[in-house]
């Protein structure tokens, strides 16, 4: 049976009596850092890069070198990106580590694919919200809960999961459930995600746009109704609170009767199939190679992905929407919206 963790489980008591290391402070870091504070958790935060320095000074934290704060920290969490986590290990992290101490990441890729490994004497646990950057600070604040993943890779003091539980609390990873997973199966659903679904749902909108603005439909019009104004957005946020299958319910009779109807047409085989091997790619590590291969090779291949996708004419005819409507997308919702009939559906 899966684990689900609430915030009667965690405590911080078991962070002890030293302060707890916050190793980098970027979007995702603050928010992390903030929600400690207010959980009155004593912080050291330390970055190598000078502008996070300077933020989290300007917030008010205590900044000290990497390697210091490890010294001084019996708990370290480790919120670097992955493409710099190994060098602030290896240089800064590793060499300051002692009998007794806490990994804590937020990201299993380093540790999954070998790039990171601990040594024996420390334990290793992840705490891993599934949000990005202050989503997590945003969903404390307003009490929209975010659900977390939580793991325990190297438990060598036995004290490792009520650690990680008590780091998970004071980071509010648990106020939306936090799901018990073993730390491979974060980093390879993570990926999962960047390489199936997010890869196949910009090519849906992309083709559509291409084929609507084909057909005659004005751009404006197209861009609006496919993803401009959030009415796809509120449908998976409806799925996020009550179930894709609430959420397709909550539409209008008209709606369910085209997307039910239509749906065998999009079951493909080879989608299946392009899955599984993505899948495989992931958890073999080849996708792990050849990512640390193109890093080590100055990223070509990236630039030019991203310049060649870049280039579509549908990135300008996007931006001259934005620029014709001239105001917040959040805002069109208001008054005189359509998207929903009297009695909460969908239309």
């Amino acid at each position: 049976m899966t684990m689900i963790y609430y915030p009667e489980d965690g405590n911080l008591d078991a962070l002890g009596e030293a302060p707890v290391g916050l190793i980098g402070y970027g979007s995702g870091a603050r928010a992390i850092a903030m929600n400690m504070r207010d959980h009155g958790v004593n912080l050291l935060v330390s970055s190598d890069d000078a502008a996070e320095q300077r933020r989290a000074q300007a917030d008010g934290f205590t900044i000290g070198m990497i390697g210091n704060v490890v010294r001084q920290c019996a708990v370290i969490v480790l919120a670097l990106t992955d493409e710099v986590m190994t060098t602030a290990y290896m240089q800064s992290v590793s060499p300051n580590l002692t009998k007794g101490d806490t990994l804590i990441f937020i990201s299993a890729y380093n540790v999954t694919f070998g790039f990171i490994e601990p040594p024996p004497f420390v334990d290793v646990g992840l705490v891993a919200p599934r949000s990005i950057g202050e989503l997590l600070r945003h969903a404390v604040t307003t009490g929209d809960a975010v659900p977390s993943f939580v793991a325990v890779w190297q438990d060598a003091s036995r004290q490792a999961w009520q650690r990680v539980l008590a780091v998970a609390l004071a980071m509010g990873a648990l106020e939306g459930g936090a799901v018990e997973v073993n730390i491979e199966q974060e980093a390879e659903l993570s990926l999962f995600v960047q390489q199936a679904i997010i890869p196949a749902f910009h090519h849906i909108i992309v083709t559509a746009a291409d084929l609507l603005m084909k057909q005659g439909y004005p751009p404006e019009a197209v861009l609006m109704d496919l993803y401009l104004t959030g009415k796809f957005a509120q449908y998976i946020e409806e799925a996020g609170r009550s179930g894709i299958l609430q959420a397709l319910r909550h539409t209008s009779t008209t709606g369910q009767y085209s997307t039910y109807s239509r749906m065998a047409r999009f079951s493909e085989l080879k989608l299946e199939r392009l899955m599984e091997v993505t899948l495989d790619e992931i958890r073999s590590g080849d996708f792990s190679r050849e990512w640390s291969q193109e890093q080590a090779d100055g990223q070509p291949r990236l630039r030019k992905l991203l310049k060649q996708y870049e280039a579509r004419d549908l990135w300008d005819l996007e931006q001259q929407t934005l620029d014709l409507i001239g105001e917040d997308p959040e805002d069109w919702s208001d008054e005189g919206d359509n998207d929903v009939s009297d009695d909460g559906e969908f239309l």
